[in-house]
């Protein structure tokens, strides 16, 4: 599982079977000090209620395909939370 910030949405106008209604987002994936790591991706919305400038959980492979109503389908990631706050330890 990783944090990452949801910057944008994807419109998609036709979808693979079993992804009906399923919203697509772009993500910047964060590092432990909430900064950007690596190239955005595109996970589909597995809570079905992130939205632009959230900060997510994001999982990939095959997690990300049993993340959603609909099992095993083509995705390479899924939100499977939305972060209501942060608390870091102090070092």
């Amino acid at each position: 599982m990783q944090l990452g910030r949801v910057i944008g949405t994807v419109v998609a106008t036709v979808k693979y079977q079993g992804l009906e209604g399923v919203k697509f987002l772009i993500v910047q994936p964060l590092d432990k000090k909430l900064q950007p790591k690596g190239e955005p991706v595109v996970a589909a919305d597995g809570v079905a209620m992130a939205g632009p400038g959230e900060i997510v959980y994001i999982v990939g492979i095959r997690e990300a395909a049993l993340a959603l109503p609909e099992k095993f389908v083509p995705v390479d990631h899924a939100i499977v939370g939305i972060v209501d706050q942060l608390q870091f330890a102090e070092d």
